[in-house]
């Protein structure tokens, strides 16, 4: 029995000595520790915190990085590329680091057909060797932002201004009688060989539209010029005759993106079309007429697709009425804004210049 008490003094004694915390404590202790314990606390969170700050600035770091070698080697690319395919082609300028990226990319998300034609619209090559989609959308988005950049270093509403001012430099140049001559002579031959355009050509043979359509222009727009010269000078230095001449020296500026398409014969069908019937009726002294073609050009007539084109898998009827011939085409871009426009004033001029038999015919 001494023996079993004695051995369990021992097992107590050992229990203490292990660690076993004693029966009382001071509260200042227990303050202290509970003080320790926020304080570690207070500091891992701390730590936590700066550890993700700089994860969270090293990765925005290396994407930065990314972003702009990225955007290097791409402006470098279509620099290269365009120097050696195209020595007409302006260089792309670097984008600005303050620029932001969905400006150029995701924005700037066109079709293929869409970027195709508003680059044979300024005369570039649709692709570049070894050129991928995204690569050609931004040159041409590149190209457009070169020429707005252009326009608003000239400062806003800055064409009419601009034709404004050079209508005195253009009248010095017209003033050589042997140049004007020479140019009425090239004209009437044009017109005598032109003759009355015939409609049956859209469906028959298109081609021939295009130089039809181009002398026809260009003796009207010379009609225009010659007309603008004729005027006595005291019209001339009025503040209307100013006018007058600006508006036909900024309506020859807007039409020659026109002529180069009607050269390069790579105007769509139903803008070919169009143009042919505002010709043919303003040839004919059908102003009403000229005047319907020009807003289907224009305006279009085709109904609005509201709850139409976003129906899920189902087509409705009223699917088939939306046509490709019937969009408004100014709407498409500023270029052919300027040049359809263009062709309304020069109807309202062969309207003035050579007015119908018919009164019904006359424009609003």
């Amino acid at each position: 029995m001494d023996a079993l008490k004695a051995e369990i003094a021992t097992k107590r004694k050992a229990i203490e000595v292990d660690g076993r915390p004693s029966k009382y404590m001071r509260r200042g202790d227990l303050e202290r520790l509970r003080e320790q314990e926020e304080a570690a606390k207070q500091a891992a969170e701390r730590e936590a915190k700066e550890k993700e700050k700089e994860r969270a600035a090293a990765l925005q770091r290396e994407r930065a990085a990314a972003l702009q070698k990225e955007r290097a080697a791409t402006t470098s690319k279509s620099n290269v590329r365009s120097m050696f395919a195209n020595p007409g082609t302006p260089s792309i300028p670097e984008p600005d680091a303050s620029a932001s990226v969905p400006a150029t990319g995701e924005a700037f998300n066109i079709s293929i057909e869409e970027t195709i034609r508003r680059l044979r619209q300024k005369g570039q090559p649709i692709r570049l060797f070894g050129e991928t989609d995204r690569d050609r959308r931004l040159r041409l988005r590149a190209l457009e932002l070169i020429e707005e950049r252009g326009h608003d270093r000239q400062g806003g509403q800055n064409d009419f201004r601009k034709a404004l001012e050079d209508v005195e430099k253009v009248e010095r140049e017209r003033q050589s009688k042997g140049a004007r001559e020479k140019g009425k002579k090239k004209d009437e031959t044009a017109a005598s060989a032109v003759g009355v355009l015939d409609l049956t050509l859209i469906k028959t043979d298109p081609d021939k539209l295009y130089p039809l359509i181009y002398y026809a222009l260009k003796r009207t727009l010379k009609e225009w010029e010659e007309a603008m010269d004729d005027r006595p000078e005291e019209v001339k230095r009025t503040t209307q005759g100013k006018l007058a001449a600006a508006t036909q020296v900024q309506s020859a500026e807007y039409l020659k993106p026109l002529f180069r398409q009607l050269r390069a014969r790579n105007l769509p069908s139903d803008v070919l079309g169009r143009i042919a019937e505002i010709v043919h009726h303003m040839q004919m002294r059908q102003y009403q007429r000229a005047n319907d073609s020009y807003l289907r050009l224009s305006i279009g007539n085709a109904p609005w697709p509201i709850g139409v084109t976003m129906v899920g898998i189902h087509e409705r009827s009223a699917r088939e009425k939306i046509s490709s011939d019937q969009v408004a085409h100014v709407l498409n871009d500023e270029v052919s804004r300027k040049y359809i426009q263009s062709l309304k004033r020069l109807l309202t001029f062969s309207q003035t210049k050579y007015p119908p038999e018919d009164v019904s015919q006359l424009m609003g």
